[in-house]
């Protein structure tokens, strides 16, 4: 099914953020120079009830994409985009549907997923010129998907994507939260349901690894009974599948970091040196950790204060995902945390196999 989904016009106001900087806490590491700063470039000035910052992605010309994703079916959230070049954050698009994943595909063109609760619960593809969008998929084998959550697209324009299920009343159509694949001709496959709640998602730069986050915090909006225990929480970790040449799982995954009661990661990106950048959503230690291929850490930024309790809003400092810039920010990693986006500058470069293409 394809359908317009046009935006109310490029909204063009400034969205104007505090020059505010939070050290980073230096160990001695590759990754985080000493003395980097956790810069913020952007916060939420709309008027949202609860929610989060998500999905930055970086377009072809450097400015940095990103979601504002309310909770509750009142808002349909945001599509924002930063400019590095003039420090502003405008908004592209305030019906996103949901939207919390991004990533641009090799021609230029903005790629969305856009969950429940509210939300369109499918894939658009958005032009970013002329500020329309078309459903690209919604259905698998017939069915609805859960909520699409986080994606990421090969050297060949094939979009990777996670269906789990967090929030929302809508009824579930499918058996699995599974790993999901659009083709070059827009049919679908699964890629993996070997993972209990997936969440983020990427590739190692050579296209042979695909590392997906699993976050099953237990919760999937659907218990109508509100006397009943909530469901119990499962896997909190990170696994690498492999791949063989058609970009189909090949082999056994394996366990790169297990996060036991703790709650795992959220977004995930590499960089050209193939480490792999995990945003985790610990309350005893939420930050950005930097794994090598082995699942060895190698670096850790502190984005918030450790041991923290109480109800989502009262937490601080958790982030979401991670993208790195290109160009001159290349070695600038963007998080978002909360309901802002930060930036810190790092050692290594960025790693985008679909960049280059415009619309």
């Amino acid at each position: 099914m394809r359908d317009s989904v046009l935006i109310a016009g490029l909204l063009f106001y400034t969205l104007t953020a505090p020059r505010f900087v939070r050290a980073v806490e230096h160990h001695g590491n590759s990754i985080f120079p000493k003395g980097a700063k956790l810069e913020l470039v952007f916060t939420r000035q709309a008027k949202l009830n609860s929610g989060l910052t998500e999905g930055p992605a970086v377009a072809p010309d450097g400015s940095i994409y990103f979601t504002d994703m309310p909770f509750g079916k009142e808002d349909n959230g945001m599509i924002l985009r930063f400019d590095p070049k003039t420090q502003r954050t405008t908004v592209f698009t305030n019906n996103s549907g949901k939207s919390n994943g991004l990533a641009f595909d090799p021609n230029g063109f903005l790629v969305s997923c856009d969950g429940a609760d509210g939300g369109g619960r499918r894939l658009i593809r958005w032009n970013t010129k002329t500020g329309t969008g078309a459903t690209l998929v919604d259905r698998f084998r017939g069915k609805r998907f859960n909520a699409p959550n986080d994606l990421c697209i090969d050297s060949k324009g094939r979009i990777y994507f996670t269906d789990p299920r967090y929030l929302g009343d809508e009824p579930r159509e499918l058996k699995h939260r599974a790993v999901y694949r659009v083709n070059e001709d827009s049919s679908i496959i699964e890629v993996t349901h070997n993972v209990e709640k997936p969440n983020g998602i990427t590739l190692s730069p050579d296209g042979s690894t695909l590392y997906v986050g699993d976050h099953n915090n237990g919760s999937d909006g659907l218990n109508s009974d509100p006397d009943a225990p909530p469901p119990p929480k499962g896997a909190m970790k990170v696994y690498a599948f492999p791949l063989d040449k058609d970009g189909l799982v090949s082999g056994p995954r394996r366990t790169l970091v297990n996060f036991g009661s703790q709650a795992g990661c959220d977004g995930i990106t590499v960089d050209s040196q193939g480490n792999i950048y995990l945003t985790c959503r610990s309350l005893a230690k939420p930050g950005v950790m930097v794994i090598d291929p082995s699942g060895k850490e190698l670096a850790f930024l502190p984005t918030g204060p450790k041991d923290q309790s109480g109800e989502f809003e009262d937490w601080k400092g958790i982030p979401s995902n991670v993208e790195f810039g290109i160009g001159d920010d290349k070695s600038v990693l963007y998080v978002t945390i909360d309901k802002s986006l930060f930036r810190v500058r790092v050692k290594t470069e960025g790693h985008h196999p679909t960049i280059g293409g415009q619309q």
